[in-house]
């Protein structure tokens, strides 16, 4: 009640109850939201992807290790491969000064896919929002 009290009191930037700027900003919201819902969808796809790639590159490596080669011929690719591993998340920091954890990529990769669906959309009075 006291909040309700002062905000009657103290103009807050924005459109108030009666304008019609409101109705804009309402429908900018749900556009928004369906933008929001889509580039997560899109990620989760990437992230899935990205799990069957490694799933399948160890059944592979396995394969290699234990039935067509030995251990001495797949040491030293392993180890470069995970060389470059580490290269790619060091880049992705470099980059994007966000730590390279999946959290941060899961980030980083739904930040880039807002922008391009707002821009597909023609909202780029969006492109602020968050």
């Amino acid at each position: 009640m006291v909040a309700n009290a002062l905000g009657g009191l103290i103009p807050l930037p924005g459109p108030g109850p009666n304008d019609p700027r409101r109705e804009e900003l309402v429908e900018f919201e749900k556009k928004k939201a369906v933008i929001d819902e889509k580039a997560g969808s899109l990620v989760r796809r990437e992230l899935w992807l990205g799990l069957a790639y490694l799933v399948v590159q160890t059944a592979g490596f396995m394969r290699l290790t234990f039935w067509e080669l030995t251990w001495d011929v797949m040491e030293p690719i392993c180890f470069y491969l995970t060389s470059m591993y580490f290269m790619a998340g060091y880049a992705f920091f470099l980059r994007t000064s966000k730590e390279p954890s999946f959290e941060g990529f899961y980030r980083s990769r739904l930040n880039a896919k807002q922008k391009k669906l707002i821009k597909a959309y023609n909202l780029t009075s969006l492109g602020t929002m968050s």
